[in-house]
């Protein structure tokens, strides 16, 4: 029988406010630099390539690492200082995570709810259940979690996230490797779960992003490159995207003489995005800006 949603409306507005964060590893490499956020209710993306700093900034969040410099608040919360304070308010599902074998969906996030400090038993099943039901597993309840698919792995990486009812929730690359259908389920439990609370969602595919997130920051080497809505971002370069066909054999003229932000293939000739003020050159036209053309502006205009 479906249950209520774990998740309810009792919870006051909160902001993560990070300031001022630094992070460097003892090879040398600058994880994070200087890195300034405020954060409220509602998805956030969190949109760069691999190893531009987002798991060591949301690793730094969920208090697995502390900074070099800088703070984070989360509400009257001192994240690194109050770490057992902050877990208690935490939900987290990382990109790669282990599980028992041989162990059901519902016994392990009843398990994972005791550790949580859910010690009544009848609210504790009622709020299994209940996750269960948001994350449509309930029918799969009994089956062992390592026979899951890709897709509903991540529904109970998920279901144990939102356990305690917690104030703030970070996933680190939920989709990677989702079909299209599981990918779509997971976005609009993504989607239901921000519309509560403060929700960071770390990843490299700007469909993501788009679909949920009401916020942004494009992040690369350590360092947020743009901040704003998917819409404001997109706004901002309209008229500036210039595209044309040419041969692959001129395409490294064109990438060093002009920002060329994305290229693709289509019937055999190679198609280019420019970055421009104006019409770089004839046969260039003008194409609608998209969210993916603000990725790769971004990216390419701070490549170093």
């Amino acid at each position: 029988m479906p249950r209520p949603s774990p998740i309810t409306q009792t919870h006051l507005q909160m902001f993560l406010e990070i300031k001022n964060l630094t992070k460097v590893y003892p090879n040398g490499v600058k994880a994070l630099n200087d890195v300034t956020l405020t954060l409220g209710k509602g998805m956030f993306g969190l949109l760069g390539p691999n190893g531009a700093g987002k798991s060591t900034l949301m690793r730094t969040i969920a208090t697995l690492q502390d900074p070099d410099n800088g703070s984070i608040h989360l509400g009257g919360i001192d994240v690194v200082s109050e770490k057992n304070e902050v877990r208690k308010v935490l939900g987290y599902l990382p990109q790669d995570f282990g599980f028992y074998p041989k162990v059901s969906a519902l016994d392990l996030l009843n398990h994972f709810a005791i550790l949580k400090g859910i010690s009544d038993k009848r609210q504790r099943r009622e709020i299994v259940d209940a996750l269960l039901q948001q994350t449509n597993l309930y029918e799969e309840r009994k089956r062992s979690v390592s026979e899951y698919s890709g897709g509903m792995r991540q529904r109970f990486g998920i279901a144990q996230a939102l356990l305690g009812n917690p104030k703030l929730i970070i996933v680190d690359e939920p989709t990677a490797g989702l079909d299209p259908m599981e990918r779509n389920r997971f976005h609009n439990i993504l989607s239901e779960i921000g519309e509560q609370v403060i929700v960071i969602l770390s990843t490299h595919i700007v469909d993501d992003v788009r679909s949920l997130c009401n916020r942004m920051v494009v992040m690369n080497n350590g360092t947020i490159l743009l901040e704003g809505t998917p819409a404001e971002t997109v706004a901002g370069i309209q008229g500036r995207i210039w595209s044309k066909a040419v041969e692959k054999s001129d395409f490294t003229h064109y990438r060093q003489t002009m920002h060329v932000i994305s290229h693709h293939v289509s019937e055999g000739r190679m198609v280019v995005h420019v970055f421009a003020d104006e019409r770089p050159e004839e046969g260039f036209v003008q194409a609608d800006a998209s969210l993916e053309d603000v990725y790769f502006s971004t990216i390419t205009k701070n490549r170093g």
